[in-house]
């Protein structure tokens, strides 16, 4: 796994569903190197009730379980969420489980054992389902992921505002000086005029939420990322 990859994962969170302890001791301690957020069950009743209060960005689970199998967990989420992402793992290739689980939108129907090999293409196949543009490495363990509005140094998350949001939209897609006018238009609202004291303060709030010095100025001209 490169590193770029690697610092693209560490932005999400996982819930990993297995019934053998062995196993989910062993697939577990690997997720927690590569996964901001580990949460792990034995059981599908579990399971739901962990997606319910942590709301994982991505579910990996066997399927064969006691009380409930992992496409039903699966099912029971769709109801209602489309857009979990889901990796599932089985030690059967029975063709029955395999057309269950082409109905549930997953990213990866892994057959067991679960190897590196296996892993790595199922969490490569998990970062590709979200649009590549929308995370953003920012620096040595800082992460900017544009769909949650969210700024992470994996210590601390920090929520952007609407207009913060519109301006490291703006920043990041443009290899140049976002000039004041544009900032004016992002801080703009019902056509009042912006004061360069506003401007300052707007970037000063922005920047505590950010890696040290990455947004810089351009004396007259505007604002730029120091990558």
């Amino acid at each position: 796994m490169n590193e770029e990859f690697l610092k693209k994962l560490l932005a999400y969170t996982v819930l990993y569903v297995e019934d053998e302890d062995g196993i989910r001791s062993n697939i577990e301690e690997i997720l927690k190197h590569f996964f901001k957020e580990v949460y792990s069950t034995n059981s599908a009743k579990k399971a739901y009730d962990l997606y319910l209060e942590k709301r994982p960005d991505l579910i990996i689970t066997d399927i064969q379980m006691q009380e409930a199998t992992g496409i039903d967990l699966i099912k029971k989420i769709r109801l209602t969420d489309s857009k979990t992402r889901v990796i599932i793992t089985s030690a059967h290739t029975d063709l029955n489980y395999l057309l269950s689980a082409t109905e549930l939108y997953l990213v990866k129907y892994i057959v067991k054992p679960i190897t590196n090999d296996n892993l790595t293409v199922a969490l490569k196949n998990f970062v590709k389902s979200y649009d590549e543009n929308k995370i953003y490495n920012l620096g040595d363990n800082w992460i900017f992921d544009c769909t949650k509005s969210l700024v992470s140094n994996l210590n601390e998350d920090f929520i952007l505002t609407k207009k913060e949001l519109d301006f490291m939209k703006l920043l990041l897609s443009k290899n140049r000086v976002i000039t004041y006018i544009e900032l004016e238009n992002i801080l703009m609202d019902d056509n009042l005029p912006i004061t360069s004291n506003a401007i300052r303060l707007f970037i000063k709030n922005l920047r505590k939420k950010l890696p040290e010095n990455y947004i810089k100025n351009m004396q007259g001209v505007g604002y730029y990322k120091n990558i």
